[in-house]
């Protein structure tokens, strides 16, 4: 590239060469979101059930001893189809042909349409590279493509990191449940 200028009645021609370089976090051209294989569904189940368990001890919701049970049970009403179950999108994250994540979300007909995002998750070793952006980002995608109005999700208080990055990504506090132990 080159420009011209007249500097005291002088003819300047100065010749350039720029190089830019773009960092794109979303929506990698090779991440996509995929419905998940049967494959896929029992992973997701044998890595979800104990943790949401766990979620559920830590917040002081449940007890150690009827966390895996409850938890269980919990899936089992809202997936009673499993991956069939009417109105859940399961999805694998993908970029190129490596599973990076998963997310579900249900969309609700009432009081209006929208979804609500049960389980974002991000293998250990993507997380921190901008998949869990891309994750929801995509899913919004998804989600305008049903012409869902929103999309809501719930998150333990005790998760930092997914609070920020939904907090990031324009979600915001609808109802905050607190509590002193005594």
């Amino acid at each position: 590239m080159s420009s011209r200028f007249n500097i005291n009645n002088h003819q300047v021609t100065v010749t350039f060469e720029v190089t830019v370089t773009f960092f794109i976090r979303y929506n990698r051209p090779m991440s996509k979101l995929i419905p998940m294989t049967q494959a896929e569904y029992e992973v997701f189940l044998e890595r979800s059930i104990p943790e949401y368990a766990a979620e559920h001890v830590r917040a002081g919701n449940w007890t150690d001893a009827e966390s895996l049970e409850k938890s269980r049970k919990e899936f089992e009403e809202l997936l009673p189809q499993g991956l069939k179950t009417e109105d859940n999108f399961l999805y694998s994250l993908v970029d190129g042909n490596e599973a990076v994540g998963m997310i579900w979300m249900k969309v609700k007909r009432h009081p209006s349409v929208g979804g609500f995002i049960y389980d974002v998750f991000v293998n250990e070793r993507f997380r921190g590279k901008g998949y869990g952006k891309d994750m929801m980002l995509l899913l919004e995608e998804k989600a305008r493509e049903m012409e869902l109005k929103s999309l809501e999700l719930h998150v333990f208080g005790s998760n930092q990191v997914a609070r920020k990055l939904y907090e990031t990504i324009g979600y915001e506090t609808t109802d905050l449940l607190m509590r002193k132990a005594l």
